[in-house]
């Protein structure tokens, strides 16, 4: 619950909804965006790294400049759908693992794989509920999925196998 509530605080704000609509009508980089918003290039990177924090948008580097783009997935949610993903926590939930998953998850995405071996299961346990139960996923949909969190998607597979929540046979994937 508590990313959802950082991304519409990150959202309510009439810089960032300026910036949004900036980065909305095409990729950009914070001088060319301060100067189109009449803000000083360090408003605006502040702002960029709030919104970049939460997900709303992502960054890319090109030569001199770092480009920022809006992260369409999150766009693409309903308010409804937002709203509903915070839906409260069960009360049997587990304090260890939800503590788990918001020291290494941020807007969603895998900030770092743990190292102990307890934490590292709670996070594969978590991207393996992306997938679902008895499907065959080719390797290519896997890597997809895995990427939508972590970008080094060779190990995650690996680890999703050797933890035993998924299953390789005959090429296909399948969550156990």
């Amino acid at each position: 619950m508590n990313e959802t509530v950082e991304l519409l605080k990150a959202i309510a704000d009439e810089t960032r909804l300026g910036i949004i609509a900036e980065l909305k009508s095409g990729d950009s980089y914070v001088e060319k965006l301060a100067e189109n918003l009449s803000l000083t290039p360090a408003t605006v990177c502040y702002h960029l790294k709030k919104m970049e924090k939460v997900g709303l948008v992502t960054c890319s580097r090109t030569q001199f400049y770092i480009i920022y783009s809006i992260n369409n997935d999150v766009f693409a949610k309903s308010l409804g759908e937002i709203v509903s993903d915070a839906a409260p926590a069960k009360i049997d939930s587990d304090p260890y693992r939800e503590k788990v998953i918001k020291s290494f998850f941020h807007g969603g995405k895998l900030t770092s794989l743990p190292v102990q071996n307890k934490k590292r299961e709670v996070v594969l346990e978590r991207i393996a509920e992306s997938f679902t139960p008895g499907y065959e996923y080719a390797e290519r949909e896997v890597n997809e999925i895995i990427k939508s969190f972590y970008n080094d998607y060779c190990t995650i597979r690996r680890e999703l196998i050797g933890f035993g929540l998924m299953e390789r046979k005959n090429g296909f994937y399948r969550r156990k």
